[in-house]
C-alpha cells in the first residue's frame, strides 16, 4: 500500500510541475506576442497630423443698448412688486432685471 500513495503522489508533483512549466510557458509566449503587436503597431502607425490653430474669433460689437419700451417698462414694475412682496429674492430680482435689460 505504500508503494501506491508514494506512486499516486509522485504522480501529483509531477502533473502540478507539468502544469506550473505549461502555464509559465504560456504566459510567456502571451507577452512575446502582445510585445511584437505593440511594436508593429508602433512601427506602423502614422503620427497624427498636428491640429490646425483655431482662428482667433473676431470681437462683437456691443449692441447698442435699446431705450426701454412700455412692455420693458411694465415688466420692470411687475419684477419690483414681487420683489416688494418677498416672493423673489434679491438674487432672482438682480437676474430677471438683467434678463429684461438685456445685460
Amino acid at each position: 500500500m505504500p508503494g501506491l500513495i508514494r506512486a499516486a503522489a509522485r504522480t501529483a508533483v509531477i502533473a502540478g510541475t507539468a502544469t506550473s512549466v505549461s502555464n509559465r510557458v504560456s504566459r510567456r509566449q502571451a507577452n512575446r506576442w502582445a510585445q511584437q503587436e505593440y511594436e508593429n503597431q508602433q512601427r506602423y502607425a502614422q503620427p497624427a497630423p498636428a491640429p490646425a490653430p483655431a482662428p482667433a474669433p473676431a470681437p462683437a460689437a456691443p449692441a447698442p443698448a435699446a431705450a426701454p419700451t412700455q412692455d420693458t417698462i411694465t415688466q420692470l414694475k411687475e419684477l419690483g412688486a414681487l420683489y416688494q412682496q418677498g416672493i423673489l429674492t434679491e438674487q432672482e430680482f438682480a437676474a430677471q432685471k438683467a434678463k429684461l435689460l438685456g445685460s
